[in-house]
């Protein structure tokens, strides 16, 4: 199967795990923060740390876009669902995402119309068929999903739904970036950069790390060869003392990004100036909404919200492992009061979320596998 398997070649890795033992200092240690929670899911699934030397070590990123949401906007979420005659719509992993007081399928359990779709398009569907109801979609993602929301209401406003709105919290990754590089709480070699939001954005906007932070950064794709070969090019930027934003994802990412759905995402939505991020505090121009011209499409425009900011749980460490300083294991309540069944925090809810990758493909010794893959 083209673009999977060759990915997955035991020969290669082990190849490439040679080759990057060659290239690391024994004398340093060297930090990559892999950004993008799927980069995480990967990296544990495929045992990608054993593959490396004692001093590479992954850190985790605020990639995950459902890790990133506040308490306080699914409150407001979960304030919309509470108001007559609303059907609150959802992607599945945003489910059991925890509130300040309850989640999504608690308020479903309780009475409240919320229904888990696959795309923007499907809530718009809805839309369509409950003509009496108001049909609101929450919209979460990073750059990649974006477009699919300014198209579906691109869509509506073609068609006049006046029935269907946007609760918008989607987020941008170049922000997030920068508030970790600018934070005293960690120090960073270089980036495994995110593959599905380049493939929007394009790489060009990473630029600004190696010109300003002078960090390397490597786009990467998923599979665990692409892992492997990205930390190869980092180690060999390291080696040769210079750095630079590199695409190692070419078969998928375009340097500048794809430029219709950055147009579309342009006409649609306009720059917060400031919004919150779960562990990382308000960020500037990190975050979108739509803009003048769809308000009728803007569930913050149309529904009076509570807008209360949430404290997250004191025992709840998420915010720290978000950025890299925690590895999920040593959070106080990893795998004991929070497991996927029962989440206290963000990162153990999401299909992405770095705690979830550790407790579903971390918790078994890997000491002998170690050795043996080793050449």
């Amino acid at each position: 199967m083209r673009y999977v398997d060759e990915y997955r070649d035991a020969g290669k890795a082990r190849a490439l795990a040679a080759r990057i033992a060659e290239l690391c200092d024994p004398g340093r240690t060297y930090t990559f923060m892999e950004v993008c929670g799927g980069h995480t899911h990967t990296i544990y699934k495929h045992g990608i740390e054993d593959y490396l030397p004692d001093n590479v070590r992954l850190v985790h990123g605020p990639g995950c876009p459902v890790c990133v949401i506040p308490m306080g906007r699914v409150d407001d979420a979960l304030h919309i669902a509470g108001q007559p005659d609303v059907i609150m719509t959802s992607f599945g992993d945003m489910m059991r995402v925890p509130g300040g007081s309850a989640s999504f399928l608690d308020a479903k359990a309780a009475g409240a119309d919320i229904r888990m779709v696959y795309s923007p398009l499907d809530a718009l569907k809805i839309a369509r068929r409950n003509p009496g109801r108001r049909v609101v979609f929450m919209a979460i993602g990073f750059e990649t999903t974006t477009p699919s929301t300014a198209m579906t209401v691109l869509r509506a406003a073609d068609e006049g739904l006046d029935n269907f709105s946007v609760f918008c919290n989607h987020v941008t990754i170049i922000p997030a970036i920068k508030a970790i590089l600018d934070s005293p709480d960690l120090r960073l070699d270089g980036f495994i950069g995110p593959g599905h939001v380049s493939t929007v954005i394009g790489c060009r906007p990473y630029e600004f790390i190696a010109a300003e932070y002078g960090r390397p950064l490597v786009v990467a794709g998923f599979e665990p060869l692409d892992i492997l070969q990205s930390i190869h090019l980092l180690l060999t930027q390291l080696a040769e003392n210079r750095v630079a934003v590199e695409n190692q994802y070419g078969r998928v990412v375009p340097w500048d990004g794809n430029g219709k759905a950055l147009r579309v995402l342009s006409q649609v939505m306009e720059v917060r100036p400031h919004f919150e991020w779960r562990g990382l505090g308000f960020i500037s121009h990190s975050a979108l909404r739509l803009r003048e011209a769809y308000a009728a499409y803007d569930a913050e425009r149309l529904f009076d919200l509570p807008g209360v900011q949430v404290a997250d749980p004191k025992s709840c460490q998420c915010g720290e492992v978000l950025k890299g300083v925690l590895k999920p294991w040593q959070c106080k309540v990893f795998g004991t009061a929070c497991t996927p069944e029962t989440p206290i925090g963000t990162c153990m809810v999401s299909s992405e979320g770095a705690c979830a990758a550790y407790y579903n493909f971390g918790r078994f010794d890997r000491a002998g596998v170690r050795e043996a893959i080793r050449p």
